[in-house]
Parts: structure tokens; sequence; C-alpha cells
């Protein structure tokens, strides 16, 4: 029941929250929404449950001693400093968490990574920074901080929300066109993850399945490029679905991708991929380093290569990652250091940059054992020495004729005026039916499979 995605979701857990949510009054709402979003993840994680419950208590409790150590009108250096402490080491707590369950994952068994421990431990670190530095505004309960930290929409994949954004303190109403907003959003996230990034899917399966030493140089470029849509809408599909969830539960929709794709540059494409994320390694990573404001360029150098190396980290436990982290480092460091300046002064070289490089940095981040990745790259570039022949050298004419009418879609999606036609005219009662279409042919697709689950369920 923790994917979003699949039939046991959409018809019964949500239309049961939802009676139960909407029948209560407004200020017994985040109660139920609470005890939803426990048994949501209690049904997927019925052992980490406990994890999650008893890292809630920790970092409440050490809120509290936060607070109490700052009380008074105007605190004095001694207690800002008792505070900075206790917020120390809360967050060396959460990091020590994540980082250790990491491991385990790795030496162990990757089945004792908690589901969504990389995003609620993120949530509960920047919860306390934020608190220190006072953008936590009163003195929140128990039950605001834990219906933060697991949040149903939230918990499994984000997107991470900041504790402010919330409004916690507050009774959560919501408008029957707030609700429809919402549907809207879910509707199409649903449509994106179902008929499209799991149909892509299949390519890159296929292409896995004969081995890529076997595969055209054509069909490995059709692969990477089927694979960058593939995971574009699978997170965005999800983040869409989350969203509207939160619109439907009375919260601000979060935007989480603006339009990556059309970007002029690495840099600009990871300020509109997983806005969210990247929000917060730069709120709580690169800036309390030093950020841009560093004399020496060294040092920025330094602190970039640092926020990509955590985030390959954050993001998965092969080293294949960490190799994709470094890659995007050292081109986000070349941008800021070296040769952005004249990529902004032609954007469609800047954009036709992206297009070439953020796929073939997708294919890093897909092929986890690193001799079957040299083997792509020699099938992407054979004048560099490829493993040999391929198989069939007409293969890219069967795959291409198979799924370019899931390339056309994806790519049309891609374009930034697309989708603000969407946003402009979601009120057209043609909007509502296109999406009422595509939600039931994505249930009839999903009742026809065993259901594919959101890619970032694994991080």
């Amino acid at each position: 029941m923790v994917s979003f995605s699949s039939l046991e979701f959409i018809f019964r857990f949500l239309p049961v929250f939802f009676v139960l949510y909407f029948v209560m009054p407004a200020r017994y709402r985040k109660g139920v929404l609470l005890a939803g979003s426990l048994v949501f993840y209690a049904v997927g994680e019925p052992v980490f449950i406990f994890l999650l419950l008893g890292a809630t208590a920790v970092n409440y409790c050490f809120s509290k001693a936060v607070e109490k150590a700052g009380e008074g009108f105007a605190p004095h250096e001694w207690q800002k400093k008792k505070q900075r402490n206790l917020m120390l080491g809360a967050v060396i707590l959460d990091a020590a968490l994540l980082i250790g369950f990491k491991f385990l994952a790795v030496f162990v068994d990757n089945a004792l990574l908690p589901l969504g421990i990389s995003f609620y431990v993120f949530k509960m670190i920047s919860f306390q920074v934020d608190l220190v530095r006072g953008e936590v505004w009163g003195k929140p309960k128990f039950y605001h901080v834990a219906l933060y930290f697991t949040l149903f929409p939230q918990v499994v994949s984000g997107p991470i929300m900041r504790y402010q954004d919330g409004e916690f303190d507050l009774e959560q109403t919501c408008s029957l066109e707030q609700f429809e907003d919402g549907l809207k959003y879910f509707a199409a996230g649903l449509g994106m993850k179902v008929l499209l990034a799991d149909r892509l899917a299949i390519l890159w399966n296929d292409l896995q399945m004969i081995g890529f030493q076997s595969i055209s140089t054509p069909l490995a470029w059709l692969g990477a490029a089927g694979y960058s849509l593939q995971l574009y809408f699978d997170f965005w599909g999800y983040s869409l679905m989350a969203s509207g969830l939160m619109v439907m539960l009375g919260f601000n929709f979060i935007e989480n991708f603006h339009h990556p794709y059309g970007a002029k540059s690495i840099s600009d494409f990871y300020r509109r991929w997983h806005i969210t994320l990247g929000s917060w390694f730069r709120d709580y990573v690169y800036i309390p380093l030093g950020g841009s404001r560093c004399k020496n360029n060294a040092r920025v150098a330094v602190n970039l290569g640092a926020v990509w190396l955590l985030t390959g980290f954050w993001h998965g436990n092969g080293v294949n990652f960490i190799i994709w982290g470094g890659v995007l480092g050292l081109f986000i460091i070349l941008e800021k250091l070296v040769y952005g300046k004249y990529l902004s002064r032609v954007p469609v070289i800047g954009n036709l940059y992206v297009l070439l490089i953020i796929p073939l940095t997708w294919v890093v981040f897909a092929i986890t054992d690193l001799n079957q990745l040299l083997i792509y790259f020699g099938r992407l570039f054979p004048f560099i020495g490829g493993p040999g022949i391929a198989v069939n050298q007409q293969d890219i004419m069967r795959y291409g004729k198979n799924y370019s009418i899931y390339f056309i879609a994806g790519i049309a999606l891609c374009i930034p005026a697309v989708f603000r036609f969407f946003e402009k005219h979601k009120k057209n009662p043609a909007v509502a039916v296109a999406l009422a279409v595509v939600f039931w042919v994505s249930v009839y697709y999903l009742s026809c499979s065993a259901g594919n689950p959101f890619m970032y369920l694994k991080f």
C-alpha cells in the first residue's frame, strides 16, 4: 500500500481515509491525518514504524530542550551556545541514523534500509536547524511535530517540506475547489507514472535482458534517452501525486520539478529538478560551508564537490552513485568557475549541452555494475573501443517504432508551454474529462499488471 500507484491505495486506503478526515470537525483533522499516516507507514514497514516513532520522539525531546535553553526575553550568548550544541547533537544523531542504515544496506542486506529514511531524516535535521535559527514560530506540540515527520503523502519519497510551511498550528480546511485541484494533480501524476514511466521502463528492461554488449549504438542512445524520460516522469509523477494529496488535505501545493529539460546549464537543471532536495542541500550544507561567498575559488570548488558527493551517497549505495555525484559536481564547478558565463550568452547552446550531458549522467546513475557501465559507454561511443559488433544492427528500427508514441508524448510534456497550458486551462471541463480518461486508463493498466513501484522508493 505504500505506493500511490497501487489499486489498494487508490480504492481502499484513500476513500476510507478521506471519509474519516472530512466528517471530522476541522480541529480534529490533524489527529486523523496523523493516525492515517502511521497506519499507511506501518502497513508498508511493520517493523521500521517503531524506528520512525522513536526518531520522532527523540527529535521532539531535543526540540523541547532547545526551547528551554532559550527561555527569556533576550537569551544570553551562553544560552544560544547551548541551543546550538543541542541542535548539533540532534543533527549528529539523525545523520548517524541515516548513515548507519545505509551501511547496513550495503554490507549486510538491502532490506535493512527503512522505507523513506532518507527523506524523514532530512526533515528532522531541517526542523532542528530551523528551530535554532528562529524560523520555527511558537512552541510546536508533539503531535504537530510527529505529523510533520510522518505525513503519508511525503514520508516515503518527499517532497521535503519545511516545518514552517505546513502551518501545523492552524486548523486544516479544504474547499471543494482545492480538493478538485488536488485530484487533478493526482490524476496527472498517475498518468505520468503508469502510462509513460512504466511503459518506457520496458525499453530499459529489454536492453538489460538483451545484454548491453549486443545492442547497437543508436539503440544505446535511445535507451539513454528513454531512461532519462522514465526517471523524470516516474519521479515528477510521484511528486504531482504527493502534492495533489497535500492540496486535497488543505495544504499548499509544493513544486518539486520546474521544467528541468528546459534548463540552460547543469546547475540550472538541478535548480529545477527535485527542487526541495536541492534547496535542502543548499540551505543546510552548501551555505553553512561558506557557499559561493568564499573569496577563494578553490574553496568554492571544495564546497560544491562536498555537496555533490553527499548527494551521490544519499541517492544510493553503489560506487556508481558516488561517480554520478562526482561527475555532476565537476560539471557544476566548471560552469561556476570557467564556462558558465558563455553558456548563458547563447541559451540554445546551453540547452543542447544539457540535453547531451544529462542522459549520459543518468546512465551512470542507472547501471550499478561498473563493468556493465563501461560496456554501455563503449556502445554509446564505439570509436573509443566498444565491446565488439552488435548482434543486430537494425534493432533501432524495431524499438524506435515500438516506443515512438511514448517518446513523442514524453518530449511534448518536457516543453514548458505544454504544462503551462494545463495550468492555465485546468478549470476547463475538457481538461477535467481528459484527466478522468487518463485516470481510468491508468487504473486499467494497473489492474492488468503486477504494478511497478516508484523508482525513488529504493533511495
